[in-house]
């Protein structure tokens, strides 16, 4: 029975490990995407010839 903490605390650093990966790129991802339309929305738009205004 001294194996069952082993296994225990293995399965728990690798649960809260996943976790933290994910939960770190998902923010990471977010930024990255509110930069980005934060930028597209400062860029002059294009207006094709002959569009109504």
């Amino acid at each position: 029975m001294d194996w069952v903490p082993i296994v225990f605390i293995t399965f728990k650093v690798l649960v809260f490990g996943t976790g933290m990966f994910f939960a770190v790129k998902w923010h990471y991802d977010q930024g990255k995407k509110a930069k980005n339309e934060a930028s597209r929305s400062q860029m002059p738009t294009e207006r094709t010839p002959g569009a109504s205004k």
